[in-house]
């Protein structure tokens, strides 16, 4: 499997070229259309899940994995994903068309929290099913994002954020009607997935991505918007270990990379597993694999 570009190698390869946002570090924001990037000679998509909001029209139909709930969509939805939220299509090559834009937290740095709209929280309604009328208005509000991120207006990333919002508020108004169908799954099963899929999202550590957020078994059973008991018995019944022993064993894993590959002091390579003490790293290094993290990168 070939390492997923960062955005900055993707535009200079594909396009000799760094969009300003990019280099002067104000957050970033960009729309596609989606045809490249499904069917069977889908394009690999130029940016890490983990990072980006995204929101997306998708023509076709389609199922979807999100958090918790598995959604048919029957002829043609919009979509909204938290980067902290895992999300999977499937039977892509059933989609005919679209568009997506994606974005970062910092896009919308003292203009908005994003975390408050319901469609990107973890209990929240993420996939609307459109009709024609419905989806004829939201293409174009896309296809102003196209006109408008390619103008040279001072301002255009102001009317960029605009349009991401009117997006977002058209969803929120059709929530009392909007109707999904769920398909039954093996409820066990699927949060051990999403719980396997979250915890692996947060790796590996890079310098575009530093540090662990999600900790403890309770921190993934807020994200996942289910009981932490409930989450502890899915994942013991599916996996026949606990949930605490499974992400010691990731990071663990991670320590060991980081500790053999990278030229970070220990220090950091701790704070960036979520440690906020050396020796609590110290420590836990030395529980499981009997010496110390100095010790295993000396001894190459």
């Amino acid at each position: 499997m070939g390492q997923v570009e960062t955005l900055e190698e993707f535009y200079k390869r594909k396009f000799d070229w760094i969009p300003e946002q990019i280099r002067n570090g104000i957050g970033h924001f960009n729309v596609f259309k989606l045809d490249p990037y499904v069917g069977k000679a889908a394009e690999p998509v130029p940016y890490k899940k983990r990072d980006f909001y995204k929101v997306m029209l998708v023509v076709g139909s389609g199922t979807v994995h999100y958090a918790d709930q598995v959604v048919q969509v029957q002829k043609m939805a919009l979509s909204f994903s938290n980067p902290q939220i895992p999300y999977k299509w499937e039977h892509t090559d059933q989609i005919r068309e679209g568009f997506f834009c994606i974005f970062n937290k910092n896009f919308f740095h003292q203009y908005a929290d994003l975390n408050q709209y319901a469609v990107f929280q973890p209990g929240g309604q993420h996939i609307f099913e459109l009709t024609d009328k419905q989806a004829k208005t939201v293409s174009e509000v896309f296809q102003r994002m196209f006109t408008e991120i390619a103008s040279e207006y001072l301002h255009k990333y102001d009317v960029l954020r605009g349009l991401v919002l009117e997006l977002i508020h058209f969803a929120l108004k059709m929530q009392p009607s909007a109707a999904i169908e769920k398909q039954p799954i093996n409820a066990a099963q699927r949060i051990s997935t999403l719980f396997m899929e979250l915890l692996e999202r947060q790796f590996p550590i890079d310098e575009n991505h530093q540090s662990v957020d999600l900790r403890s078994a309770s921190d993934f059973a807020r994200q996942l918007n289910v009981h932490v008991n409930h989450l502890n018995r899915a994942v013991k019944a599916t996996t026949d270990k606990t949930t605490t022993q499974l992400i010691a064993e990731r990071i663990l894993q991670e320590a060991k990379i980081l500790l053999k590959h990278s030229q970070w002091n220990v220090s950091d390579i701790a704070f960036a597993l979520g440690f906020t003490e050396l020796t609590h790293f110290n420590n836990f290094f030395k529980k499981h694999m009997q010496t110390s993290p100095l010790k295993f990168r000396n001894n190459r």
